[in-house]
């Protein structure tokens, strides 16, 4: 049986998160034996967005590919990058013209992987509908050649996470939500092969509010005064999920959580 091993961690956030990334994702390769790195990039510059020298951290670090989400606007700059470089993606079920590809197939070492980054819909802005967008990507030419399918679904609801996956169950080798910084425990394999978890977590400061400053985030709470986040301070841990692929059939075996 020819087996493959992947790593999809969450959301890196600010410096902190990148310095964890650097020192944790190296041991994590090594330790799994992994074959296939994607990393949500989205909150790598200062809390918001990407910059290039994000990117190329996080890329250096053993990602092959970096994800995103809402919040991959933020950095005006960094928009030529977004336009040209195939393995910073942004969620492919933005309008037509969004600068950016929301998907990417890379070939590694025999292997054909599909890379699709989605965005949900309920309590965020009200996009094109991910389920429509991941069947016209999944049934486009140039996506057949893949055998394993990866999805990075940032969204806000565990109901519309679920309700995705179980859509996808047979097709996509991994669904893994994003956006929450909170690791869930539900990882599992759904019933037509599918790895699946609702949250991989966060690459970021552990003792925070999802990464950032715990006191400020406390006062925006108590006052509803918007004042600047700014990322927390302290030791910062990789969250992510490690899965075992059959590539002959394309089916998860197994799915299990990391933290380090």
């Amino acid at each position: 049986m020819n087996t493959k091993k992947v790593i999809m961690l969450g959301d890196v956030v600010g410096d902190p998160g990148l310095e964890a990334l650097e020192k944790q994702l190296p041991r994590m390769i090594q330790e799994y034996d992994a074959d296939f790195i994607t990393v949500n990039g989205e909150n790598a510059a200062e809390g918001f967005g990407i910059s290039e020298a994000a990117l190329n951290r996080m890329l250096a670090a053993g990602a092959d590919v970096v994800t995103s989400g809402n919040h991959v606007w933020e950095k005006r700059e960094f928009w030529p990058i977004l336009r040209n470089e195939k393995r910073v993606l942004r969620p492919a079920n933005y309008p037509a013209g969004a600068v950016g590809c929301g998907w990417t197939t890379i070939e590694k070492n025999g292997v054909s992987y599909l890379v699709i980054n989605l965005q949900g819909r309920k309590m965020m802005t009200p996009i094109d509908c991910p389920f429509r967008t991941f069947d016209a990507i999944f049934n486009a030419d140039e996506a057949q050649s893949a055998t394993v399918v990866l999805v990075d679904f940032h969204a806000e609801t565990t109901h519309e996470k679920e309700a995705l996956a179980f859509y996808l169950d047979g097709r996509a080798t991994v669904i893994a939500g994003t956006h929450t910084h909170v690791q869930t425990a539900d990882n599992r394999i759904l019933p037509k092969g599918s790895a699946y978890i609702s949250d991989l977590g966060m690459t970021g400061v552990t003792d925070s509010v999802i990464g950032m400053d715990t006191g400020i985030c406390v006062e925006r709470s108590k006052k509803h005064v918007l004042y600047h986040m700014k990322c927390a301070q302290g030791t910062a841990s990789a969250q992510g999920i490690v899965v075992e692929i059959n590539v002959e059939t394309g089916k998860a075996m197994k799915i299990e959580r990391v933290n380090q």
